[in-house]
C-alpha cells in the first residue's frame, strides 16, 4: 500500500479515535501503530532495517517478526528515552508545589516586577513553573491570586488570566523537562540542552507577543469577577507574613530548575566550545540531571515540611501516577512513530520536501496545528507530528540546525484551542468566562503566541542557522 495512504489511516485512527471514539490518547496511539504496522509489507520493513545499516540477514530476521513486535520495539525505545525524565520531572513538580516552592518563587517575582507590574510577574512565574510542572497544575497554582489581585484592584481580571495563560502555554509546548518537547527533541536527535536554550529563547518572544495582545484584549472587553470554580491554594489572606516565614528560602525553592539547566545547558555550552570534562559529561546527561534534581527536591519536601523518608512515599506516588500516564501516551507515540517510518515513507516525503527547506519549518507548524485542532491536546499533536516530520530531517542535509524544526512544531502545538481541548475548560471554569469570551481572548492569545514563535523561528533559521 503506498505509504501516503497508510499515514492518511494512521492519522483518522488517532484523531477519530480520540475525538469521536472518546478513547484514551494512548490507547488511540496504540492502536493507529498496530494498524500501520499490519498495513506494511515485510519487503518495505526489511528495506526500512537495510536502510538503518543492518545486515541483511538482521533485517530479514526483523521484518519477518509478527507486526506486534514492531510495535513493542518502538514503544520500548521511547520508554527508554523518556520514562525517566518525566518521572523524575513528575516528582520534582509535585515537590515543588507541597513543599512551598514554587509559592516562594512566585512571591520572589511578584517582588521584583513590582505591584503595578503584577501581571507580568504572573507571566514570568507561569513561564518558570511551567518548566518542571503540567500547565493545568501551574493555573490552578497562580489563578487564586490572579483573582485576589481583581478583588483588590477591582479592574484587570482579564489580564490576569491571559498574563498566567501565556506564561505556562508556552513554556509546556517549548521546554523541557515537559514531555511534548522532549520526545520532540529526542525523536529529532536533538541535545536536550540545546532544546532548552531554544525553548527559552522563542518562549521569550512568544510571551511577550502573548502578554502585548493580553494588554489589547484587556483594553477591549471587561470580562467580570463571576462565580467559579477554583482553588484555595495561595489565596492571599490570613496571617501572610508568618506562612511566608515558613517557605523554603528562594535559593532552595529555585535549585530543582536551576539545576538540571544548569548541567544539561552546562554540558551543551561546553560541547560548543570544545571543552571536554568527565564529570561534566557525567553530571549533564539529562537522566542523570534530572535524577540530582528530583532527590534535591525530595529533600527540599522533606526538609520544609519536617516529614520522614517513610511520609516521602506519599507525593512520590501521587506523583509517579500522574507522570506515568504521560509515559504511556509518549512511548505509544513513539511506536506509532516507528512503525510509520518502516512503511518507507521517508523517501515519498523527501519527493514532495519544499525547496525552499524554510518551508518544512511551515509543514512542520501547520501540521502540528491541524492535529491540535482536530483533537485537542498539545502534547499528543506534537507526538503525533514528530512522527511525520522526524523522516524528513533525519539523514536530510538541512540548511539549519534542527532544533528550529522542534521549535515550530512546539508552535504549532499552540492554535487552536477550542471545545475539544481539557485546557479550554479549565481556564473557562476556574475564571468564569462564558466559551466564546475563552475563544476570543484566551484561544486568540494562543494563536498569537504561536504565530510570532513561528516568526522567530524563521527568521531564526535564517540568520542564525546554527548549522555545525
Amino acid at each position: 500500500m503506498n505509504p501516503f495512504y497508510i499515514l492518511a489511516i494512521g492519522m483518522a485512527i488517532v484523531v477519530g479515535g480520540i475525538l469521536f471514539l472518546r478513547l484514551h490518547a494512548f490507547l488511540a496511539l496504540i492502536l493507529a501503530a498496530l494498524t500501520v504496522a499490519v498495513l506494511t509489507s515485510p519487503a518495505t520493513v526489511e528495506q526500512f532495517y537495510l536502510s538503518e545499516g543492518m545486515s541483511a540477514k538482521e533485517a530479514h530476521d526483523l521484518a519477518g517478526k509478527l507486526f506486534v513486535l514492531r510495535v513493542t520495539q518502538g514503544f520500548g525505545v521511547g520508554a527508554g528515552k523518556i520514562g525517566i525524565l518525566i518521572a523524575m520531572a513528575a516528582i520534582i513538580g509535585k515537590c515543588m508545589l507541597d513543599s512551598g516552592a514554587a509559592e516562594r518563587i512566585v512571591i520572589w517575582i511578584r517582588r521584583v516586577f513590582g505591584e503595578k507590574r503584577t501581571p507580568m510577574a504572573f507571566s514570568a512565574s507561569a513561564f518558570v513553573l511551567g518548566i518542571p510542572v503540567f500547565f493545568d497544575t501551574v493555573f490552578y497554582l497562580l489563578m487564586p491570586l490572579g483573582k485576589a489581585m481583581r478583588e483588590r484592584t477591582g479592574k484587570d481580571y482579564l489580564l490576569y488570566i491571559l498574563a498566567i495563560v501565556a506564561g505556562a502555554t508556552m513554556a509546556h509546548s517549548l521546554v523541557p523537562p515537559t514531555p511534548g518537547p522532549i520526545l520532540v527533541a529526542l525523536e529529532l536527535g536533538i541535545d536536550v540542552g540545546v532544546m532548552m536554550i531554544g525553548g527559552l529563547i522563542v518562549g521569550a518572544f512568544s510571551v511577550s507577543a502573548g502578554y502585548a495582545y493580553a494588554l489589547w484584549a484587556n483594553r477591549r472587553w471587561e470580562i467580570p469577577l463571576r462565580e467559579s470554580a477554583g482553588v484555595t491554594r495561595m489565596e492571599e489572606g490570613g496571617d501572610s507574613q508568618s506562612k511566608e516565614q515558613r517557605l523554603p528560602p528562594l535559593w532552595v525553592a529555585i535549585s530543582p530548575i536551576a539545576l538540571p539547566v544548569l548541567l544539561i545547558g552546562g554540558q551543551t555550552l561546553a560541547k560548543a566550545v570544545g571543552f571536554e570534562s568527565g564529570i561534566l559529561r557525567i553530571l549533564g546527561d539529562k537522566n542523570i540531571a534530572l535524577i540530582l534534581s528530583a532527590t534535591l527536591s525530595l529533600g527540599m519536601l522533606a526538609w520544609a515540611k519536617r516529614q520522614s523518608l517513610r511520609e516521602l512515599a506519599e507525593p512520590v506516588q501521587s506523583a509517579l501516577s500522574s507522570g506515568g500516564v504521560i509515559i504511556l501516551i509518549t512511548a505509544a507515540g513513539s511506536a506509532f512513530g516507528l512503525t510509520l517510518r518502516q512503511t518507507g515513507i521517508t523517501e515519498e516525503l523527501r519527493g514532495v520536501m519544499p525547496e525552499t527547506q524554510l518551508l518544512l519549518l511551515v509543514m512542520a507548524f501547520a501540521i502540528t496545528t491541524v492535529v491540535r485542532t482536530a483533537q485537542g491536546s498539545a502534547t499528543v499533536a506534537m507526538i503525533t507530528s514528530v512522527g511525520i516530520v522526524a523522516p524528513l530531517v533525519q539523514g536530510a542535509q538541512l540548511d539549519f540546525h534542527p532544533v528550529y524544526v522542534a521549535l515550530a512544531i512546539g508552535c504549532g502545538s499552540k492554535p487552536i484551542s477550542w471545545m475539544n481541548d481539557s485546557g479550554f475548560w479549565i481556564i473557562g471554569r476556574m475564571t468564569g468566562m462564558t466559551e466564546a469570551e475563552t475563544l476570543k481572548t484566551s484561544s486568540a492569545m494562543m494563536a498569537v503566541m504561536g504565530g510570532t514563535g513561528l516568526i522567530v523561528i524563521l527568521l531564526g533559521a535564517s540568520l542564525v542557522p546554527l548549522k555545525g
